[in-house]
């Protein structure tokens, strides 16, 4: 009996243990979340604002621009996943992947060859886990992420776009990313971002909205040629962002539920350690009794 409450005694310094690590996690979860879902909202601005310009632009011109132009033999996809850093998020990183990969077959079934850009190291880790080749990688900025990695990001995908599928390149691009919907639900998206669709249902101006008419200077290629990929960046780092808030909102539920757990598996072996204390004293008081009657008897 003596070792059996050991062993409970040490379950449940272990589960107080973990309890305090969880909580802790959470604490700081929730903390991060906050000011990464202010910088969502700071950047949302910025972003509508690019999108209108490039919309207005797009609309008014008659140039057939080659990022807003779909291309007539698409050989090619990019998709570009969007994981974290770290793990202890839950499902957070498990459904983005299968998410991508099952936009993979869908594109494969199209007759497509896909090529893949990784953003996290649980992305990166997956793929190397199951050698599954890469285009190229960023890890590290996934926490807070720094505009200098959307501007990475937009840049190498861009190159490979202007190349053409021909041409080693890729002839459209697709990102795949956890969207932040609430802190119980992150959503995984997936938005093809070349060619561009301009005008989407979100961002379509309302019936009272029009564009203003505009006049191009120099012209309207050189405008789009400079709109197209700032728009770009600026997709790109809002799927950070979105992703970014998402991960924190996920590792808050999943420490909360552990640490919930923890206070179960606390109260589960409490119980079980007075039962076999119990049990024990029960067991003590019998062996008296049975010796003083044994005493008793043999007067």
């Amino acid at each position: 009996m003596g070792a059996q409450l050991r062993v409970y005694k040490q379950k449940i310094s272990s589960a107080q243990t973990t309890k305090k690590i969880t909580k802790a996690m959470e604490l700081i979860a929730a903390s991060r979340i906050q000011k990464a879902m202010a910088r969502v909202r700071a950047a949302s601005p910025f972003a509508k604002a690019v999108t209108n310009a490039v919309s207005a632009v797009a609309t008014y011109s008659s140039v057939d621009h080659p990022l807003t132009t779909e291309r007539e033999n698409i050989r090619r996809s990019a998709v570009v996943i969007f994981t974290s850093d770290r793990g202890l998020a839950g499902a957070f990183n498990s459904q983005i992947l299968r998410e991508g990969l099952e936009l993979s077959e869908l594109l494969r079934s199209q007759g497509k060859e896909v090529v893949y850009y990784l953003v996290g190291r649980k992305a990166v880790g997956y793929f190397q886990f199951r050698r599954m080749p890469s285009v190229a990688q960023w890890v590290g900025d996934t926490d807070t992420p720094q505009f200098s990695t959307a501007e990475a990001i937009s840049d190498a995908v861009l190159e490979a776009y202007r190349a053409g599928g021909e041409n080693d390149g890729v002839d459209e691009i697709h990102l795949v990313y956890n969207r932040f919907v609430s802190m119980m639900t992150q959503s995984p998206e997936s938005v093809r971002l070349l060619p561009l669709e301009v005008i989407e249902a979100d961002e379509a101006p309302a019936q009272s909205e029009v564009y203003p008419l505009y006049e191009f200077e120099p012209d309207a290629e050189t405008v789009l040629d400079a709109l197209l990929p700032t728009y770009v960046q600026s997709r790109i780092f809002n799927a950070l962002l979105q992703s970014s808030a998402a991960k924190h909102a996920a590792t808050q539920k999943a420490m909360k539920s552990a640490s919930d757990n923890a206070d179960k598996l606390i109260t589960d072996y409490t119980r079980l350690r007075n039962n076999a204390r119990q049990a024990e004293i029960t067991q003590q008081i019998a062996e008296i009794v049975g010796g003083a009657d044994a005493l008793a008897s043999g007067k």
